[in-house]
């Protein structure tokens, strides 16, 4: 048996070790449990009793989840999304096509689709744009992964929800809380950081042929994307008329009205109740509602994955919780005079790096460090935005599904897609130190 916190360290190392060798991250990350609680405490039966004991404080979280599927199926198959995109980028036009594809991608974003699903719903949008207009292929990637790093901090999804659990905040003073900085971070990716970017020598131009991205038979015909009737034809990207913008955000809109109700009149709408009345609401103003199950079935396909992530992630958490390792990072944190204004997004910065993901990062973060960080006087629902913020800085690493999912949704190569990490990091960065201030602002007002 050795100290706790080294084993802690020990096994989460290994987790990450087993996920950069591409073994399951599940599996990677109870391996990685398994034996660093072992080493900890010399016990397996305590062990298994570590993990799930973190299993079990973030079930209410992973329900909650799956219950967040039934909304992002029904933007999806209603194509509900494609048409919040669409609406955004042809009404901005092509002078401002970054920003209207950053845009674009964090309202996708902050009304509770993934941001990998937002990112790909996007980009063949993104393609036929960038092909009409001589774009590079990694500028028009970075805003899409911008505007998804802003929607994703005052979202519905998995991290949001996560670490307003684990700090007892409300889910909507947590997604509102996250607006300022989100808005901000995407003024200074669209007008800063994607112009740094240097075009390179892979134009979109290469990628799309001359009608859209695949031709009549694919993604973009004519009539599509890059139609007569401006940046994008009114019949959306399959040639299909789409839904109406008002039709397609008013689930998002109902949910986040009733997730509302309990910071502004203390009705309690839990967010198991909210998210998928905002989907049947969705379908049913885009009069999708003959393919409800359909919806559900597509949602909870995308729901099931990463609830199986923080089963695993809850695993590791456990076992860290119960060993001393927050104890000695507040110590060390505390030796640098760093506040809990600093610590929760320091936390889940290196949380999110090991696991290369947003989620799995707020949750570890958030379950192994939010009572110690509480401890330091700093309200939940700002710790609960600091974790959140702090998950965007590293959470495109290559060992996560991510960086992958983005770079196949412009078939970008793997050393392409690597030339943008420091500029993704940039923009996590941007969100994080702007959520700081406005926690300095809302700590000394009293707006917490």
């Amino acid at each position: 048996m050795i100290n706790s916190s080294l084993a802690a360290i020990i096994g989460l190392a290994l987790a990450i070790v087993l996920i950069i060798k591409k073994i399951s991250p599940v599996y990677s990350l109870m391996i990685g449990a398994l034996a660093g609680g072992f080493l900890g405490c010399g016990s397996l039966v305590g062990t298994v009793s570590e993990m799930f004991e973190g299993v079990k404080s973030i079930t209410p979280a992973i329900l909650r989840i799956l219950a967040a599927g039934v909304l992002s199926g029904a933007l999806i198959r209603s194509r509900a999304a494609e048409s919040i995109a669409e609406s955004i980028v042809r009404r901005l036009g092509p002078r401002f096509v970054f920003l209207s594809l950053a845009l674009a991608t964090m309202i996708l974003c902050a009304v509770g689709v993934f941001v990998d699903v937002a990112v790909i719903t996007v980009a063949p949008v993104a393609l036929a744009l960038a092909s009409r207009l001589g774009l590079s292929r990694g500028k028009v990637l970075l805003a899409l992964i911008g505007g998804g790093k802003c929607g994703n901090i005052m979202s519905p999804n998995p991290n949001t929800i996560i670490a307003a659990e684990n700090y007892g905040a409300p889910l909507s003073s947590v997604m509102a809380a996250g607006i300022i900085p989100a808005l901000i971070g995407l003024l200074v990716t669209v007008y800063i950081i994607v112009p740094l970017l240097p075009s390179g020598k892979a134009r979109a131009a290469g990628i799309a042929g001359s009608a859209g991205m695949a031709g009549s038979e694919g993604t973009a015909g004519s009539e599509g994307i890059a139609g007569s009737e401006g940046i994008v034809g009114s019949e959306g990207i399959a040639g299909e008329k789409l839904p109406s913008f008002l039709a397609s955000i008013a689930g998002p809109l109902f949910t986040i009205a009733l997730l509302s109700l309990r910071p502004l009149f203390g009705i309690v709408i839990d967010p198991m109740i909210a998210l998928p009345l905002g989907g049947i609401v969705t379908l049913a103003a885009t009069r999708s509602l003959n393919i409800t199950s359909e919806s559900i079935e597509y949602g909870l396909s995308k729901m099931a994955p990463v609830a199986l992530l923080l089963i695993g992630t809850g695993t590791i958490a456990g076992v860290i919780s119960a060993s001393d390792m927050k104890d000695v990072v507040i110590s060390w944190l505390t030796g640098w005079n760093v506040s809990g204004m600093f610590m929760a997004p320091l936390s889940s910065i290196l949380m999110s790096a090991a696991t290369a993901s947003t989620t799995a990062g707020a949750t570890i973060a958030s379950a192994s460090f939010s009572d110690a960080i509480l401890e330091t006087g700093l309200a939940g629902l700002w710790g609960a935005t600091l974790t959140n913020a702090g998950a965007t800085v590293l959470d495109h690493l290559p060992h996560g599904s991510f960086f992958h999912a983005s770079a196949g949704s412009v078939s970008m190569p793997f050393k392409e897609r690597l030339s943008l990490i420091p500029f993704e990091s940039l923009i996590g960065l941007t969100l994080t130190l702007t959520t700081i201030l406005c926690a300095v602002i809302g700590n000394i007002t009293g707006l917490c």
